[in-house]
């Protein structure tokens, strides 16, 4: 593991119950990276989505891509602290197969462009050798106020 729970929320404002990244797996720069997220039964949104049924919101899932892509930005260019990370667009999002709790997801990103700030990249989320979803996110960073 390239970065555990704990360097990730160094890269990330994202806290417990909203930081999705448990680590980093691997990080190629101008390229690509690959995150972690273990899925257990005691995330907060599992107790009514849906109880007796708990499946990962889907938008949590592109939430935690976007994340990944935050730690991204982090590394390949010290977007730090003092910024924050606005979605400027979430395009060609498809939900393949739930997520559960007891499953770990594989957050691929890679850059497809970065131009004028705005980064887009292409995910993919996979638990084992199955893609559960896929999506384009374009995200920028402005300032941190206060």
């Amino acid at each position: 593991m390239l970065m555990n729970a704990v360097e990730v929320m160094k890269r990330l404002p994202h806290r417990y119950p909203f930081l999705l990244v448990d680590g980093i797996e691997s990080f190629v720069e101008n390229t690509s990276i690959v995150g972690i997220k273990n899925v257990t039964i005691n995330e907060p949104f599992f107790q009514g989505h849906f109880p007796g049924h708990p499946i990962m919101p889907g938008v949590l899932i592109v939430e935690a891509m976007a994340q990944v892509g935050g730690v991204f930005a982090s590394l390949n260019d010290g977007v730090g602290d003092d910024k924050v990370t606005y979605f400027t667009g979430i395009d060609k999002v498809k939900f393949r197969k739930p997520v559960v709790p007891g499953d770990v997801l594989r957050l691929e990103l890679e850059l497809m462009k970065f131009r004028r700030g705005i980064y887009q990249f292409s995910g993919k989320a996979y638990v084992g050798e199955t893609l559960v979803t896929q999506a384009e996110l374009k995200a920028t960073f402005v300032d941190r106020e206060g």
